[in-house]
C-alpha cells in the first residue's frame, strides 16, 4: 500500500481490474495500461516518466508482477536504459500450490500455461514426461479437463498429482491423488473445472535398471546390424540420452555374443 501511493504512476494489464483494488484502498494514484504484447508505445511512456525523475509501480491483475503475467519486456528495456528496478514480492500461486501439495519441493520446474492446441499440449508433455523435478503448470479452467487427460496419457495414470484451486480465495479446493483419479474427480464435478487452477506434478522417478537395459537394447541392436560400434553407439546414446559408456559397454557385450 505504502508503494502504491507514494508512486507517480501504477501501470497494470488491466486498469479497470486495478482500478477497483486502489479504489478500495483510497489510492488515487494515476493508472496507465501495460501489457508485453503490442506494448511499444506504452513501454515508451513509462520510460518517459522514469527518464523525468517519476517513480512507476508495475502490478499484476493476480499474483505476482511477471509470473505467467506481463512485464519481462519493460524490465529489461528499464534496466537497459539505466534505471533501478526493485521487486516487492507479492502472492505467487505456484509457489503456494507447491508448498501445501506433499511432493518435494528442494527441485522444481516451473511451466506456466500449458499449449493451448492439443498437439502442441502433447508434444511439450511428451518432452517433460521423464523430469525428474516436481512440474507446477498453471491452467485455464476451460482446459483443464483436457490438461489432465494429456497429462495422464504422457505421464502415466499412477503419477502423482495435486490440483489446487483458487488459492487463498472463499472456494479454495485442493484434490490430491494419482493423475487418474483426479481427473476422473475434475470429469464428475463441473465446480472443479472453474477459477484460477494450479497443477502440481511428481517428477519422474528413476527407472529400474532392466528398463533401462531394455531401452537400450531396443535402440541399439538395430544400429548395430547397420553401423560400426562406434556410430551406433553415438547415436543410440543421443536417442535415449543414456550415458554413452554405458551403451558402449552394452555394445560390447552384444557383439560378443
Amino acid at each position: 500500500m505504502e508503494i502504491l501511493k507514494t508512486v507517480d504512476l501504477v501501470a497494470a494489464e488491466d486498469t479497470r481490474h486495478s482500478g477497483r483494488l486502489l479504489r478500495h484502498l483510497g489510492i488515487a494514484t494515476p493508472l496507465v495500461s501495460y501489457h508485453d504484447r503490442g506494448a511499444e508505445n506504452q513501454g515508451q511512456a513509462i520510460l518517459d516518466a522514469l527518464a523525468a525523475g517519476r517513480d512507476v509501480a508495475l502490478i499484476s491483475d493476480a499474483g505476482t508482477p511477471l509470473i505467467s503475467d506481463p512485464g519481462y519486456r519493460l524490465v529489461r528495456t528499464a534496466r537497459a536504459a539505466g534505471f533501478a528496478v526493485s521487486p516487492i514480492p507479492g502472492p505467487c500461486a505456484a509457489i503456494a500450490a507447491l508448498c501445501v501439495a506433499g511432493l518435494p519441493s528442494d527441485r522444481f520446474a516451473f511451466e506456466g500455461f500449458l499449449p493451448a492446441r492439443g498437439g502442441e499440449r502433447q508434444r511439450r508433455l511428451a518432452d517433460l514426461a521423464a523430469e525428474p523435478r516436481t512440474l507446477i503448470f498453471y491452467e485455464a479452467p476451460h482446459r483443464v479437463l483436457e490438461a489432465l487427460t494429456d497429462l495422464e496419457a504422457a505421464f502415466g495414470a499412477e503419477r502423482e498429482l495435486v490440483l489446487a484451486r483458487e488459492l487463498t480465495k472463499a472456494f479454495e479446493t485442493f484434490l490430491a491423488g494419482t493423475i487418474a483419479a483426479v481427473r476422473a474427480r475434475v470429469a464428475a464435478d463441473a465446480n472443479q473445472q472453474r477459477g484460477d487452477l494450479v497443477l502440481v506434478v511428481a517428477g519422474a522417478g528413476a527407472p529400474e535398471p532392466a528398463a533401462v537395459a531394455a531401452d537400450i537394447d531396443a535402440v541399439l541392436v538395430p544400429l548395430l546390424d547397420e553401423l560400426p560400434v562406434k556410430q551406433a553407439v553415438a547415436l543410440a546414446a543421443r536417442i535415449t540420452g543414456i550415458a554413452k559408456n554405458r551403451i558402449y559397454d552394452r555394445a560390447l557385450e552384444l557383439r560378443g555374443r
